[in-house]
């Protein structure tokens, strides 16, 4: 916005607000100014391009990352108005009280005006009340919705504060230039500031100005940073390799960049022609399609040596290998993008010698056009740790860390540290057992690792694969078959039944979640073929660890091989393991309830679906048939009570589970409440956080606490924990007047009936759920569509952009999980309250 808007809305004969010019595009001011205006609102403003980016936030900030505080984009004002403090006469633009509350320096977090653009800035303040780390984040407005509306939302660091503690703005109420609160400005206003003189003669109070600090200028090509060498191009350099530690390190020598889950590349360019080599020096240029080498070769560059990663991201925006595997098995290219951390060689420069942060900064500079294809990989100043627990609970892979004045050293004798979030590394190949449920496919792989040359048995692996992978994977492996034990272990009986060897030259890579204590892997899946690595290289790299006193149960699978998910590969086994993983977190909302149950014998991609509240033939023995005792003479229910009850869900291919508000103890009381957000296909998903929020803070405001989990489909789920005081009917009602309040208040945004042509841009409250026998999917189920999803519960802090809907996976749920120190529903019955009775429910 210019200037011009700003000036427009202002009489300067009347308004004391300074007038106000461009000013120089350097400094870092931020300024929040208190305004008792029409309603009183906090202005926060930010110094860019000469101007300062204003906001309205209408609450003003908070310090509980929990509070997302809605913040108005309003025109640009000059950098003279971050010392303005006085009152704005009535009837002018803005009229009102107002205060300098606070003020310091912004620092961006990566390039801000990229940031703005793209609508997440992240950065620092450093103010005399606000410090830490702060989000603003664009919302996606309704189609001519005139107003621009943004979030601004406290990062979660050692600045932040939550619930039980002070309000910085009942706590710091005055402001932070005269040290006076707005009552005190509005009953004296000539010691104010003013722009012009009244009464002949200018009335001023002196306060310092706000600190600037100037960022240095991106390098120019021709000032070449220390330890750049004339050089000629070289044939090839072995790259950087991260040191695997089980913590990611901390202190400012460091930086930390999210680790990828694609192919490592090195990427020459010279003279428009362009060269992919693998992290063993393999030519692959042909391997990816035209669009990246053809997006390189664009680069305004004459030569060049870049490090980086190609990747596939799946919807969540997380990048997945086994995608990545897919893609190229189907001859897919569109999906590719390569994700750039460093720079070697630049027109006729080595830059190996120079600092690693040099390095990016020339990197991010080549890189500056945003093509799409190619992406510079940001890093993070913050604490490692932090950045390591954000990773993983968005479920990634984990984090590289690195000096950032090392120099670039091939191998692994640099300066670089690999954290992850899961076991994950590759193993070798050593037989096959063929699928008892799928006609010329393996059903599951014999891995092992190379010990002193000796290839090291390490257990089967049973899920991860496409039936097209499974497939592939049999036939490749048929073609190497030999009849002498592959591994140099003497193998059981059990490890040796229905094992085909084959000759140990292929290497995958596998997910897993420890070791066990006989030295086999534990709740591994497959991930995808990795021939850029040798089979001979492969070695055990993960430290001894031992699984989490997991679940192990009685039942028994038939066909642990059947493939449920057909494009992500998980199996019957696999689901299995999935719900061994997530067991202690999920208990309590699916144990002693009355479910219905979706089940799907032949996988999501059959045609068999049975939505089922009774039993069916065959029916496993540790499900159990309980009567409803207000239907003594119908059809009995279903239930399950322990772990041995989900397996035997599992094998009767239920892949959705919806359980009653109410447990069988009590019958008639619920124990829960279940909002669900549902979204017509055209609303922003910012806009379901907002109404989340919203919801929450109705129900808080009726003495009840609120819990969020996605529901793995296109919404989110508000759940209320009730002490079971209330029958079916008051909880229905109560459940009802929240979506009908909801609904009245807002009914541009929100309705609370199902009527599907009434429904475009808008959120459907939908309290049906709350009726006795209705029910809603439980938290950690899957659910059965393309992508495997999970209804994930989340801490309110967790609910922004970077998570949709159906962000967590069956694939990726328990590393989140096992990252976490607490349940991110930590306390949920404890937070029950009795529902008080109102009223009056309905409006």
């Amino acid at each position: 916005m210019a200037l011009e808007t700003y000036q427009a809305k202002r009489d300067f004969r009347i308004t004391p607000e300074p007038r106000g010019k461009q000013g120089s595009a350097k400094g870092n001011s931020f300024v929040i100014q208190k305004h008792d205006a029409t309603r009183l609102h906090y202005d926060f403003r930010l110094e860019m391009d000469g101007v300062l980016k204003s906001w309205a936030v209408t609450k003003g900030p908070s310090l509980n990352p929990e509070d997302k505080r809605l913040a108005v984009h309003v025109e640009d004002h000059p950098l003279s108005y971050g010392d303005f403090e006085g009152i704005i006469p009535k009837g002018q633009y803005g009229g009102g009280t107002v205060i300098v509350w606070d003020r310091g320096t912004w620092t961006p977090l990566g390039d801000p005006h990229k940031a703005y653009r793209k609508g997440h800035m992240e950065f620092e303040l450093d103010g005399e009340k606000l410090k830490g780390r702060w989000h603003l984040v664009r919302m996606h407005g309704k189609p001519g919705e005139k107003r621009e509306n943004w979030l601004l939302i406290k990062g979660d660091d050692e600045e932040a504060r939550h619930e039980s503690e002070p309000d910085i703005l009942t706590e710091r109420p005055e402001s932070a230039k005269t040290g006076r609160q707005l009552e005190e400005v509005a009953a004296n206003p000539e010691a104010t500031w003013h722009s012009k003189p009244q009464g002949g003669k200018a009335v001023t109070v002196k306060a310092r100005a706000p600190v600037r600090k100037v960022k240095p200028a991106a390098p120019r090509r021709r000032d070449w940073p220390k330890g750049a060498k004339k050089a000629a191009m070289p044939e090839f350099t072995e790259p950087e390799l991260a040191k695997l530690k089980p913590k990611a390190p901390s202190g400012e020598r460091w930086i930390h960049e999210i680790k990828f889950d694609g192919y490592r590349l090195q990427v020459k360019i010279e003279d428009g022609r362009v060269t992919m080599l693998t992290r063993g020096g393999l030519d692959w240029t042909e391997k990816f399609g035209k669009h990246i080498v053809d997006a390189f070769a664009s680069l305004p560059v004459g030569t060049a040596v870049v490090d980086g990663e190609l990747v596939v991201e799946r919807n969540t925006g997380a990048s997945d290998f086994s995608a990545l595997q897919q893609d190229l098995s189907e001859g897919r290219y569109d999906r590719f993008v390569f994700y750039a951390f460093d720079l070697l060689y630049l027109d006729g420069y080595s830059l190996l010698d120079v600092s690693l942060l040099e390095r990016k900064n020339l990197l991010e500079e080549l890189l500056s056009d945003d093509n799409g294809k190619l992406r510079y990989s940001p890093h993070f100043n913050e604490n490692g740790g932090l950045v390591l627990e954000h990773a993983c609970r968005l479920s990634l892979e984990g984090v590289i860390s690195k000096q950032r004045d090392s120099k670039y050293v091939s191998g692994r004798n640099g300066e670089w540290i690999k954290s992850k979030c899961s076991q994950r590394q590759e193993f070798v190949i050593g037989g096959y057992v063929p699928s008892t449920s799928t006609k010329n496919a393996i059903g599951s792989l014999a891995m092992g690792y190379y010990e002193n040359g000796a290839l090291k048995h390490v257990g089967r692996v049973g899920t991860g694969y496409t039936v097209a992978t499974a497939q592939m994977l049999y036939e490749r492996l048929s073609a190497m078959e030999m009849k002498q034990n592959s591994f140099d272990d003497k193998l059981t009986a059990e490890e040796r039944r229905g094992l085909h060897y084959v000759k140990p030259h292929l290497v995958a890579e596998v997910e897993f979640r420890a070791w066990s204590a006989d030295g086999n892997l534990r709740h591994a899946a497959f991930r995808g073929l990795r021939e850029d690595k040798p089979a001979k290289d492969v070695v055990r790299e993960m430290e001894n660890t031992t699984a989490k006193n997991l679940p192990i149960s009685a039942v028994q699978l038939t066909h642990p091989d059947r493939i449920y998910w057909p494009d992500e590969g998980i199996t019957k086994e696999g689901l299995a393991n999935y719900y061994a993983q997530v067991w202690r977190f999920m208990a309590p909302y699916v144990v002693n309830r009355p479910l219905a149950l979706l089940r799907l014998p032949d996988g999501i991609s059959g045609h068999q679906r049975f939505f089922q509240k009774h039993a069916w033939k065959g029916m496993n023995d540790h499900i159990e048939e309980i009567i409803d005792p207000k239907d003594k003479g119908g059809e009995k229910l279903l239930r399950i009570t322990d772990f041995d009850g989900l397996v035997a869900l599992v094998q009767s291919a239920v892949l959705e589970i919806h359980p009653w508000g109410a447990t069988t103890d009590n019958w008639e009381k619920p124990d829960m409440i279940t909002m669900d957000l549902d979204p017509g296909e055209d609303v922003p998903w910012e806009n379901v956080i907002a109404a989340a929020y919203e919801l929450k803070e109705r129900i808080e405001a009726e003495g009840l606490a609120a819990f969020v989990k996605t529901s793995g489909g296109k919404g989110l789920h508000v759940v209320t924990p009730l002490e079971p005081k209330a029958s079916w009917a008051e909880v229905k009602a109560f459940s009802k007047w929240l979506a009908d309040s909801m609904s009245a208040d807002d009914p541009d945004h929100y309705l609370a009936t199902a009527t599907k042509a009434k429904r475009g841009g808008k959120i459907f409250i939908d309290y049906l759920r709350n009726g006795r026998g209705n029910t809603a999917v439980a938290a950690y189920s899957t659910r059965a569509r393309a992508g495997a999803a999970v209804s994930m519960p989340l801490e309110w802090r967790e609910l922004t952009t970077e998570i949709g809907p159906a962000y967590f996976t069956v694939d990726n749920t328990p590393a989140r999980l096992n990252s976490l120190s607490k349940d991110p529903w930590d306390g949920f019955f404890a937070a029950a309250k009795p529902l008080r009775k109102r009223k009056s429910q309905s409006r």
